[in-house]
Formats: structure tokens, C-alpha cells, sequence
């Protein structure tokens, strides 16, 4: 059986787009590989955190994890800082890789840019990326495409350290979705939708009240014209909003635009927000049960114990390889 992993960081609010974009896809591999699905607070790190929202926000995001479907008993769904082989294989990676290689990663350049300091971790966060992945001997990584080239870094370490100690790691392949890689913002189609953005417009949360999410959506943003047609180049606003009702309705791009022919923007946004609230409607129901019940901490303590027995067979290898001694 295939291995996955995949992680979501506990910085801002879950949106539809990491719903769309990612954790579907969760609950659809459960079913056909053995998955690894993580609350990665120790990326989180890599900015100025409350110390109180970070673990509020961990507990909300695993809420969630199991909220939208995923089954603790076929996933195993913990918190990154749980499992300490993330930490020490992250540092072992670190010595693996070069300071050119990681100097060129896109989100570094996008979040450094305009910063009069930045952080050490903020810059070899690939490579605690790559220890995520390695350390399960991962076969695919659901992701988004903005974070295709942190998968692509993974496997060059990956296959550099298979090629000065022998075969060690798996070498992992990316997974993007066609339709849904990439939901951009309501506000500006030109930008990803974020968790962490300060504009609320500008993204619809999974916890937003049904009436707040049916505002966002009928004042998203739309491109000139009237014609419901999926075309990024010249329509992203729209063509955005084609591909979350896309997926949330299980038609094709091209059934949509048959769909609403002549019928302007207008009714497409009304039905797109029903869509929206009742898809949501049940993820919410589901994560309030988990956050007052106590079901949570215990579905966490369990993955955590799982994932450190599973981290550990690589973790000894990749020590004994690099000529650590072993502890008696």
C-alpha cells in the first residue's frame, strides 16, 4: 500500500480553499493508502506566534481534520511538535542541503521580501518539510501548487542522500489536484486565498456562519462581461469561483458554463453560496461535537504514538548511515 503525507499549519483560519485544494483529498485517500496527516506547529514557527492562539489553533485544526471526514481509526493524525524524529531528522537534513538551493525558494523570497529581519527557520523551513516527508518513507504528497517546489526540493535530498549512503529514503512525487490546486482570493483573484490574510472578504472560513459565507461570496469580485466561462487569463475572477462550485458540485467546468448560459453572474454567486453553506453546514456540526467532547485529545495522543513508532525505523537508519553513535 502507497504511503501519504500531508500537513496544514495551525496559523489562521481553515478556508474553503485548503478544504477544496487539500483535505478533500485527505478523505479520499484514506480509503487507498496508508496516510500520515499532520498539525505542522513547528512550521508555524517560522513567524511570531501568541503562544495561546498556537494551541488553540491546533486543537481547531485537528478538530477539523476529522470534522471534513478523515477517520482516526484508517489515518494516523497527529501534532508535528509530538513526534520529536520531525525536529532531529529536520537538523540532520539541514546538513544534507545547500544554502543556494533553499536561498531560491519562492515562498521564502514572497515572505522575507520587505522584511528587516527574518528568521533563520523561515529559510530552511524546506527542509523541516523534507523531514516531515522522509520520515514515513512517503510515496505521494498531496499538495498545493505553490508548494510543489518544497516536494520537489524533498526528493533531491532525498535521492543526494541516497546517493552518498545508499538507498535510504523513498523518493516522494507531488499530487495536485486538475480543478481546485490553487482557489485564489475573493478580493483579488490574482492572490491565493489565505488563512492568515487581514481582509476577512477575502476568504471564506469552514467556521464562517452560514449568512457570513453567503455575504463573502456575493460580493466576490467578478471580471467585466456577464459570461459565466472558465478562462484565467481573461476572466480569473470568475473562473476562480467556476472551480469552487466545480468541486462542490461535481460538474464538470463546462457544465457549469452550460448551466448558467445567459443567465449572468447574478444567479451563479447565489447558487455558488448555497453550495458553499451546505457543504459546510456538516463540517461544522461535527467540529463543535469534537471541541467540547474531550474525543479530540485522546485522537491525537493515539496518532502521535503511532506516528513516533512509525518515524523511528528512519530515524536510526538515517543516524547509523551518518556515523552518529548509537544510544545505549
Amino acid at each position: 500500500m502507497k504511503k501519504v503525507f500531508s500537513g496544514v499549519q495551525p496559523s489562521g483560519t481553515l478556508t474553503i480553499a485548503n478544504y477544496l485544494g487539500a483535505m478533500r483529498q485527505f478523505v479520499a485517500l484514506q480509503h487507498e493508502a496508508e496516510c500520515y496527516f499532520c498539525v505542522v506547529d513547528l512550521h508555524a514557527l517560522t513567524v511570531p506566534q501568541d503562544p495561546a492562539a498556537l494551541r488553540r489553533q491546533t486543537l481547531d485544526v485537528a478538530a477539523l481534520y476529522v470534522a471534513v471526514g478523515l477517520d482516526p481509526k484508517k489515518v494516523t493524525l497527529f501534532v508535528q511538535s509530538h513526534v520529536p524524529a520531525h525536529s532531529e531528522l529536520a537538523w540532520l537534513l539541514q546538513c544534507q542541503s545547500y544554502f543556494g538551493e533553499l536561498r531560491r525558494m519562492t515562498q521564502f523570497k514572497e515572505k522575507s521580501q520587505g522584511q528587516e529581519s527574518v528568521s533563520t527557520g523561515l529559510f530552511t523551513y524546506p527542509t523541516l518539510m523534507a523531514a516531515d516527508i522522509l520520515l514515513y518513507q512517503t510515496d505521494e504528497v498531496p499538495v498545493g501548487e505553490d508548494q510543489k517546489q518544497h516536494v520537489e526540493l524533498t526528493r533531491d535530498i532525498a535521492q543526494r542522500f541516497n546517493h552518498r549512503y545508499s538507498e535510504t529514503f523513498r523518493v516522494p512525487e507531488p499530487v495536485i489536484p486538475e480543478v481546485g490546486a490553487r482557489i485564489m482570493s475573493l478580493d483579488d483573484p490574482t492572490k491565493k486565498m489565505s488563512k492568515s490574510s487581514t481582509v476577512a472578504g477575502s476568504y471564506i472560513s469552514l467556521l464562517d456562519e452560514p449568512n457570513t459565507a453567503r455575504k463573502k461570496i456575493m460580493r466576490a469580485v467578478t471580471d467585466s462581461g456577464s459570461e459565466v466561462r472558465h478562462d484565467p487569463e481573461t476572466k480569473p475572477a470568475v473562473s476562480n469561483l467556476m472551480e469552487m462550485y466545480s468541486i462542490l458540485s461535481n460538474l464538470s467546468l463546462e457544465a457549469v458554463r452550460a448551466r448558467y448560459e445567459g443567465q449572468g453572474y447574478g444567479p451563479f454567486k447565489k447558487d455558488l453560496a448555497e453550495l458553499v453553506v451546505t457543504a459546510l453546514e456538516p463540517i461544522q456540526k461535527r467540529y463543535s461535537e469534537l471541541r467540547t467532547s474531550g474525543e479530540l485529545e485522546a485522537i491525537l495522543a493515539d496518532g502521535a504514538a503511532r506516528a513516533r513508532t512509525a518515524a523511528a525505523p528512519t530515524l536510526r537508519i538515517v543516524q547509523e548511515r551518518l556515523g552518529l553513535q548509537p544510544a545505549r
